[in-house]
């Protein structure tokens, strides 16, 4: 476990964070080139944001793929803010998206109420997808353990052989959600200028599958840590490397950091792929990140073709005068 509690920083360090993207995002057309530093100041507090997640993921979350994912995010970040300051422009719609995504996370990770609501709705289509496959689990309110979401209705109990252990508990909590993905794909579709009917459209793909497979996410999660599916031979390697002492959660390592991690990986890649299909208008932040990591123009739309007859404007967003 983490000696502080990182949630207690990052939480208002994302609030303000916010507040720059959007207030960027608004002052874009009118005035450009301030709009530019104001954006540039929220890349790098972005990169600061994801280098005091990185330990929280890997020792808390267990997640070995989200730990990289945000450890990587520290130099994009930077990187972005000096490519924005330095006048390409088309990093405008990546910034968007970045706030219309804090605008629909955020009240659900920091207002209690919120939270509380959507973590047991999740808790309780997981225990009737459960019950559908023929198990029985018990829900119980979620214990002292987890402050922020004691007495939530989220925790899956299950028994164990070795009586004195206590149990298995499975909590439900923000991260089983799958709003951050949603919030993903609604920020990068609200972010692009495109007709408002391919827009509803590409939502109309993306959220429903993402909500469906992340129920059936949680609970093949819950029954392998809660049925120990993955105990074997290799679980003092992978205590060993998480740092854990209680040989029951390598189950939950394997369930969630492993195997859950890398097909949501493939899954959401195969969404982005038909939301692309009908917004291509999305490429130009496919371009901008590939312009980030190999320093060539791509426009990607036209060179797949993709583009349609109803675009309301190039894929790449010219880049404007100072003001």
């Amino acid at each position: 476990m983490l000696p502080v509690d990182v949630l207690a920083v990052t939480d208002p360090l994302a609030w303000a964070l916010l507040a720059l993207f959007g207030g960027g995002a608004l002052a874009e057309r009118r005035y450009p080139a301030r709009a530019r530093y104001v954006v540039g100041a929220a890349w790098v507090l972005f990169a600061a944001f994801w280098l005091l997640l990185v330990p929280h993921f890997f020792f808390v979350q267990n997640s070995v793929l989200e730990a990289l994912l945000a450890l990587v995010g520290v130099p994009a970040c930077v990187y972005a803010a000096y490519l924005l300051v330095d006048g390409r422009d088309s990093l405008f719609v990546l910034s968007r998206a970045v706030a219309v995504m804090g605008l629909i996370y955020l009240p659900a990770e920091t207002i209690p109420l919120v939270r509380q609501l959507l973590v047991e709705h999740v808790a309780r289509q997981t225990e009737l997808l459960m019950g559908l496959l023929g198990y029985d689990p018990t829900l119980r309110p979620i214990g002292p353990g987890r402050p922020a979401y004691e007495g939530y209705m989220a925790a899956f109990y299950f028994e164990t052989p070795d009586p004195a252990h206590g149990g298995i508990v499975y909590n439900i909590v923000m991260a089983c959600t799958a709003l951050g993905s949603m919030a993903i794909f609604a920020g990068c579709i609200a972010a692009v200028r495109a007709p408002l009917r391919r827009k509803l459209r590409a939502l109309a793909v993306a959220i429903p599958v993402i909500y469906v497979l992340n129920i059936v996410r949680t609970t093949f999660i819950g029954l392998a840590f809660g049925h120990q599916w993955f105990d074997g031979p290799y679980s003092p390697y992978l205590m060993s490397l998480f740092g854990e002492s209680d040989p029951y959660m390598v189950s939950h390592i394997v369930a969630e950091g492993i195997v859950s991690q890398t097909l949501s990986v493939v899954a959401l890649v195969a969404i982005a792929w038909v939301v692309i299909r009908e917004l291509p208008e999305l490429l130009v932040i496919v371009d901008d990140v590939a312009y980030m990591v190999t320093g060539e123009e791509r426009n990607t739309a036209a060179e797949l073709d993709l583009l349609p007859d109803d675009a309301e404007g190039p894929n790449v967003e010219p880049t404007r005068a100072d003001d």
